[in-house]
């Protein structure tokens, strides 16, 4: 066989090894599109609340995993820690919101 023939075989071999096996990390892990997905969303909601003048998004963390939106960090007040929940819940294609944002009390 030549070489550019032999490189096109080890190419479609490998090509269809990673096609069949998915593309997960591991068994227990997000597939890479998952992943992707649930970074867009983390994305979506961090931008809401940069342009919220009521959430401080440099005190508010936001992760997701598998569409599920988890808040932790602190707020200034009740009203803060509840439009940061709000907000999180109306970005499209967020599935559920776990708001772990404890309030501070003033000193």
């Amino acid at each position: 066989m030549n070489k550019p023939v032999l490189s096109l075989a080890l190419a479609t071999a490998l090509i269809a090894t990673l096609g069949t096996t998915g593309c997960a990390v591991s068994s227990k892990q997000q597939t890479v599109g998952s992943y992707i997905d649930d970074a867009t969303l983390t994305t979506r909601v961090k931008s809401k609340f940069a342009a919220d003048p009521v959430v401080s998004a440099m005190a508010i963390s936001v992760e997701t995993l598998k569409g599920t939106v988890q808040l932790s960090g602190f707020a200034k007040s009740g009203d803060e820690r509840a439009t940061a929940e709000k907000l999180a819940r109306e970005t499209s294609g967020v599935v559920a919101v776990r708001n772990d944002i404890l309030v501070r009390q003033p000193q």
